[in-house]
C-alpha cells in the first residue's frame, strides 16, 4: 500500500489554483478600478470634457475683452462705447437728459 491517497489531489496543485485565482483578481481589480484602469479613463474623459469646455468659455471672454480694448484704443475709438462707459463707470449725462429715479 502506499501512503497516498489518490482521491485527494496534491496540495502543491491546489496552492497554485489558490494563488492564480487570487492574482487574477487582484490585476482584474486594478484594470478597472486602479490608477490605469477603466473608471480612471472615463473620469480622465469627463475632466478633459469640462476642461475644454471651460477653454472655450475663457476664449470667448478673451475674445470679447480684446474686442472692447480694440473698440476704445487709439487706433480706432467707438464713440457709442465710449459714451456708454462714461456713464456706467462715471456717472455722466448729457446736458439734455432727464434723470427719473
Amino acid at each position: 500500500m502506499m501512503g497516498r491517497s489518490r482521491n485527494r489531489p496534491p496540495l502543491g496543485a491546489m496552492f497554485f489554483f489558490a494563488l492564480a485565482l487570487v492574482l487574477g483578481a487582484y490585476f482584474t481589480f486594478a484594470a478597472v478600478q486602479g490608477d490605469f484602469g477603466v473608471f480612471r479613463r472615463v473620469q480622465l474623459n469627463a475632466e478633459a470634457k469640462a476642461l475644454s469646455a471651460q477653454r472655450d468659455q475663457l476664449a470667448a471672454e478673451v475674445a470679447g475683452m480684446e474686442n472692447l480694448t480694440r473698440r476704445l484704443s487709439d487706433d480706432y475709438l467707438d464713440l457709442d462705447l465710449l459714451d456708454e462707459q462714461a456713464r456706467v463707470m462715471l456717472g455722466y449725462l448729457r446736458h439734455d437728459e432727464i434723470v427719473i429715479r
